[in-house]
């Protein structure tokens, strides 16, 4: 009912201060555009308004309606921007008439029409400047849908849509243009129509036909992001879906709503507009609809519409708050999604039978989407069990052995298989009990095989989860490995033994192997990601038991080998060498760690080498782990030998590295050191800026403190964990200011125990608690052990600090030292040289050389001679040179006896003879030293 002057039909400030300008508007001279529109100018509006607003009998409708054609007549090629105002307050008043005059409908109906058409200007700035009252003459097309005339209504649902399809006018006056094509649009957005006509719904609920013109403007307005944020603050989402079982014989209801839901939830907030469709009521509405076009439904169109309401029924599904069990339709969705696989005697599905058609192809992959994102809801685990999914979805862990005309095709099935494995994936670790049933480890392990085979197969890679597979079966491979992997994760005893009894260990490092060998010349994200998943899977089958890491044993180590010698590089390419690293470690501590076999086999292959060269990219996120590992493997005693022994860029030593390891963990921490790495602190030697900011914080007796918690957070435990195993003496490679650090590394644990205490004391103070007089006396001896420990550790860095600074000063001394004697060197050289050019220049000078040189030979000379010798001069008369002659030997006489006479060989006799203190005597042999030179032996 629309009263007769109220709130809602009276005009706004714009309109009315529009009106009154107009009517105190006084003559004027005709401006040029004035002169082109002055056909415009034979009705006055404002006489208009007067009329109809000033009726008071009955005689006077038929001048008004008159007077209404003439308006219409006068405004057939379109409503100039400067009129809005007036023309829509007349539609205003002919809207307030038609409850009691039904002879003011048509004409209300035709000037809606007139809106519909482009607005005219004469003016460019005409858009813009008449913004305010363009705004609100649309607006006031949303608040006409209250008149209770179906005329009215769906008059004003086609102008709406015309705004969408506007056509040029058939006749355009001199002077005036057309507005822009999207200006309407942009009105109808800013002045909130579409949240207007939103809310007339609950008006035309009744009213199919006026109904569906509202959702047929809906529709169209929905395509803009704004109108749609309009819509959802309206709760468009739920008025509408609670009605889509509403009865309608030509089926535009559900198409044009099922439309405007699509639209809503790609134009606003998704979430949002979730939130809304999750009652009871919009998914009792959803259901009925789906079950009906599921079962009744034959047309391409009615299958594509059935999909596409199970798109909108799987996203609601995602939210944890929607009442999808509560209704039934999960219950209807399980058993529609496993009816094929598994035989059922429900009367819903009796009969039913999918076609092999593109849309139930589709459908089928929906289901198996939407089972996906009901198994995130473990209250419908139970259901999932009931339906027998797990059984349903291991019906294509097989090969597709007879594809066939009547059945999918080879390119379908292939998609299906795969989606199915994907949707097991998520499923099998909630049915535990259902997955063994169905022998899930012996199905998987054999498909795994049929993976690895070389029988014919060429997979499509057409779907999204066959990327990577085309005319091979790694999807097959990786799918079957993602559905292992979180079940094996379970640690459930008997999955993992009955997966180990089958000899899963050895057939998943076959596996491996082959991978790895095939993909060797190129890598990508899929091969990357199943040999991750395999290395996991190991890892977990095969910690804490040592009988399976015997079968890991030495195939394993020397496949992970390779994959610890990746190039560093790759850990940042984004296709997952990062994680494979990751599993590869993880893999090494869980598969190899505990077993002496694999553990010498690893040291045999120089793993350490390969774990410290890791180590030494200073990756944080790998460093903690390495660490561990190096702890672990330090319990062997050959370990300690391969750690000492590497050595890394610039000769680093494993203690070197370790130690510069420590430094940077301690200025992440914001630990306190002064330019030389000693303890500032004596008290808190260990506190990181953090630590200390965050202060000490009472905790019960159960949980770990501040400082316990430390010990986990960071890397410094391991490290001195790793240097406890190498021993803190002899490591090599340490510069003095390692030996700084080393020293806080030793007396790690000390620290970490006097912090304890100290925190105890802490949280004692805070507590206002006081101890009993022995307990305070103990806890003052500790802390103050604990203080003596931080300066005993402080003294003993500044005296190494001391002694190296000593140590420098004397190898500086020693430098300098060495510099000057090779200048004191230089300088005899210089001076011998010089005294040479004297000698060879001066022959005063050379005698003189001469003399000093045979008096430095006689004074040299033994003064005491023996008895008996016989002595022999080896100077050459009247030589003037100072450079040492030739051997000379001068001889007296030589008897006969000894020289065998004239004719013997004198080579021989001087190989057997020598002169020894003046006499001659038999030796074993005489090298000669220049047999030439035998003439110089003169014999008289």
């Amino acid at each position: 009912m629309i009263s007769p002057a109220g709130p809602e039909v009276a005009p706004s400030p714009a309109l009315s201060l529009s009106l009154s300008r107009r009517e105190t508007r006084g003559p004027k001279l005709a401006s040029d555009s004035d002169l082109r529109t002055s056909q415009l100018k034979s009705l006055d509006l404002n006489r208009v308004i007067k009329l109809l607003e000033d009726s008071k009998s009955n005689d006077e409708e038929e001048r008004q309606l008159e007077t209404l054609k003439k308006v219409m007549k006068q405004y057939e090629t379109g409503l100039p921007l400067k009129d809005l105002a007036q023309i829509f307050k007349i539609l205003n008043i002919c809207a307030e008439k038609i409850q009691d005059q039904e002879a003011f409908i048509e004409p209300t109906c035709e000037i809606i029409k007139l809106c519909g058409l482009p607005f005219l200007k004469t003016k460019l700035s005409d858009e813009v400047n008449y913004t305010p009252v363009t705004l609100e003459s649309i607006a006031q097309l949303g608040y006409l849908m209250r008149v209770p005339s179906s005329q009215v209504r769906i008059q004003i649902c086609k102008c709406i849509i015309s705004f969408y399809h506007a056509e040029p006018p058939k006749k355009q006056l001199a002077g005036l243009h057309s507005t822009s094509a999207n200006y309407k649009i942009q009105m109808a957005e800013l002045g909130g129509l579409a949240e207007t006509l939103v809310l007339s719904l609950a008006l035309v609920e009744n009213q199919l036909a006026e109904k569906l013109w509202v959702l047929k403007a809906l529709q169209h307005l929905s395509t803009s992001g704004v109108n749609c944020k309009l819509m959802m603050k309206a709760q468009a989402a739920s008025r509408i879906c609670s009605h889509l079982n509403d009865a309608d014989p030509s089926g535009q209801l559900l198409f044009r709503s099922s439309e405007i839901l699509w639209n809503l939830l790609e134009n606003a907030s998704k979430e949002e507009i979730v939130n809304q469709l999750s009652n009871l009521e919009c998914i009792y509405a959803l259901k009925e609809v789906f079950v009906n076009l599921l079962m009744h439904g034959f047309r391409h169109y009615d299958r594509q519409l059935r999909n596409d309401l199970l798109v909108i029924a799987t996203l609601i599904a995602e939210n944890p708050g929607a009442p999808m069990i509560e209704s039934g339709f999960t219950k209807q969705l399980i058993l529609l999604a496993t009816f094929s696989e598994v035989k059922s005697h429900n009367p819903l599905v009796k009969g039913f039978k999918l076609t092999y058609s593109y849309e139930d192809f589709e459908l089928k992959k929906l289901l198996f989407n939407m089972v996906a994102v009901l198994a995130k809801d473990l209250c419908a685990v139970q259901l999932l069990n009931e339906g027998k999914v797990v059984l349903a979805l291991f019906h294509y862990v097989k090969p597709n052995e007879k594809p066939g005309v009547h059945d999918w095709s080879v390119a379908q099935y292939e998609e299906l298989q795969l989606h199915a494995i994907a949707t097991l994936a998520s499923v099998a670790p909630l049915l535990v009990d259902d997955y063994m049933i169905c022998q899930g480890n012996t199905r998987l392990l054999m498909f795994l095989e049929w993976c690895v085979g070389q029988d014919p197969f060429f997979g499509q890679g057409n779907c999204f989860h066959g990327a990577g597979g085309r005319g091979n079966k790694l999807a097959q491979m990786r799918y079957s490995l993602r559905v292992l992997r979180p079940v094996v994760s379970l640690c459930d005893e008997a999955v993992n033994l009955d997966l180990c009894d089958q000899g899963a260990i050895n057939q998943l490092l076959d596996i491996l192997k082959h991978i790895t060998n095939k993909s060797k010349e190129k890598e990508d994200a899929i091969v990357l990601e199943i040999q991750t998943d395999i290395l996991l899977i190991l890892s977990t089958l095969c910690e804490n038991d040592l009988h399976r890491k015997e079968l890991f044993g030495c195939e394993g180590v020397d496949i992970l080998i390779p994959f610890m010698k990746m190039d560093p590089n790759k850990l940042y390419s984004g296709l997952g060498h990062n994680r494979l690293l990751f599993s590869t470690l993880d893999s090494l501590w869980c598969c190899v760690m505990g077993c002496y076999i694999a553990e010498d086999y690893f040291l045999e292959k120089e793993g350490i080498f390969l774990l410290l060269d890791l180590l030494a990219l200073k990756q944080k996120n790998i460093c903690n782990l390495i660490l561990g590992i190096l702890v672990e493997f330090c319990d062997n005693s050959k370990t300690a030998s391969h750690i000492n022994t590497w050595r890394g860029k610039k000769d680093q030593t494993a203690a070197s590295l370790l130690i510069h390891l420590w430094k940077q963990e301690e200025l992440e921490l914001g630990v306190k050191h002064d330019q030389d790495g000693r303890i500032v602190d004596a008290k808190k030697p260990l506190v990181g800026s953090f630590q200390e900011q965050q202060g000490v914080i009472p905790m019960p007796a159960n949980c770990p403190s501040i400082a316990i918690m430390e010990v986990s957070e960071n890397m410094r435990a391991k490290i001195y964990s790793v240097l406890c195993k190498l021993g803190f003496e002899n490591l090599p490679g340490l510069s003095a200011k390692d030996f700084v650090t080393l020293a806080i590394i030793r007396r790690y644990l000390d620290f970490k125990v006097g912090e304890v205490w100290s925190e105890i004391c802490a949280e004692l103070k805070e507590e206002t608690f006081r101890p009993v007089t022995p307990d305070e006396e103990a806890l003052k001896v500790i802390s103050e052990a604990s203080e003596n420990v931080g300066k005993m550790v402080t003294t003993l860095q500044t005296e190494m600090l001391e002694s190296q600074q000593h140590q420098e000063l004397q190898e500086e001394q020693k430098v300098y030292s060495k510099i000057q004697a090779i200048h004191k060197q230089r300088e005899m050289v210089n001076k011998s040289w010089e005294n040479f050019l004297t000698r060879t220049s001066n022959y005063e000078a050379l005698k003189k050389a001469k003399r000093l040189q045979e008096k430095s030979i006689d004074a040299s000379r033994s003064k005491s001679r023996p008895q008996n010798a016989m002595l022999h001069s080896t100077e050459i008369k009247g030589l003037n040179t100072t450079i040492a002659s030739g051997r000379l030997v001068t001889v007296e006489s030589t008897p006969s006896e000894l020289t065998g006479g004239p004719l013997a060989d004198t080579d021989l006799a001087l190989r057997k003879l020598s002169v020894r203190g003046g006499a001659l005597k038999k030796i074993k042999g005489v090298k000669v030293l220049d047999p030439f030179k035998k003439d110089s032996v003169s014999v008289k």
